[in-house]
């Protein structure tokens, strides 16, 4: 089942508000024994293994990179992100935060780190921003999330879940389709949430695509209790942000959804990047 919100749909307090946040289960399929290393079979010691990946494609302007980098560095110290925290099962996460682009460009910031309270936060969150900002070309979601998927493996601290965490502002228009991606980390047991930006008009010039949070909705993200927050309002950038976590963290999905998801076909052709690419300059 999967849920789909814009950021006027949640309220974030309501859903902290009367104490603590219930501990969630893991969703989705249990993972074979195989799936993961020795050293993780035993009692998760974390609430969430969080993988956030941030689109720095050259259709982000330099001020939207900015803000987004100030909005997950601003979120993870957030009052409401650390109640969210102590009110899980284990009072932790384990995170890891990597900037993505091109299919085979991709850069951790933040190698997985475990946050449990204010001091790992603030240490979480100086180490973003201290980063400079880049940019690259093209936009390959499939290659994040191919990238993402063996990241948790190489995590020393099991989850009751595994997410990750998509932010960006186009379509998928280079390397491997996104279907195929997004269901290989299905299969895994992996759930994948989406953070659609769309505070800008569609242009020509950046490939950017009409109803980006329907392409999201339908063709990225997936897995038991899936959302995306879209972005519509620049001045709504960081709380988008925020609620996307504070959700993911508490493990619950929108109060207020818009559209419960059901099997259908996509309204968006999930190849519409691709598509564009290839009429604009034919390769």
């Amino acid at each position: 089942m999967r849920w789909y919100v814009s950021i006027g749909a949640v309220l974030v307090a309501g859903m902290l508000a009367g104490g603590g946040v219930p501990g969630v289960a893991a969703p989705g399929p249990q993972a074979e024994p195989n799936e993961r290393v020795v050293d993780k079979e035993s009692t998760p010691s974390v609430d969430i293994e969080l993988i956030i990946a941030v689109d720095v494609s050259y259709s982000m302007d330099m001020d939207e990179l900015a803000v987004q980098r100030e909005g997950y560095a601003q979120a993870i110290v957030s009052k409401e992100f650390l109640q969210a925290l102590k009110a899980g099962p284990n009072g932790k996460i384990s995170i890891t935060y990597f900037e993505w682009a091109a299919s085979n460009d991709q850069k951790i910031i933040i190698p997985w780190r475990v946050i449990d309270g204010p001091e790992s936060a603030d240490a979480v969150s100086a180490e973003i921003m201290k980063t400079p900002v880049r940019r690259a070309s093209r936009t390959s979601i499939s290659g994040a999330i191919y990238f993402a998927v063996p990241l948790f493996d190489e995590n020393p601290h099991r989850g009751l879940r595994r997410v990750i965490d998509i932010s960006g502002d186009g379509a998928n228009n280079n390397g491997a389709p996104i279907t195929p991606a997004r269901d290989m980390a299905l299969e895994k047991g992996i759930v994948i949430n989406g953070l659609p930006i769309m505070v800008k008009e569609p242009s020509y010039s950046t490939m950017d695509i009409e109803n980006l949070d329907w392409y999201y909705e339908d063709c990225v993200i997936g897995g038991p209790g899936s959302f995306v927050v879209s972005i519509k309002d620049r001045e709504k950038f960081k709380e988008a942000i925020r609620t996307k976590l504070l959700l993911e963290v508490a493990g619950r999905t929108p109060e207020r959804p818009v559209v419960r998801a059901s099997d259908k076909e996509p309204r968006v052709n999930c190849m519409i990047g691709e598509k564009i690419w290839q009429d604009r300059w034919g390769r």
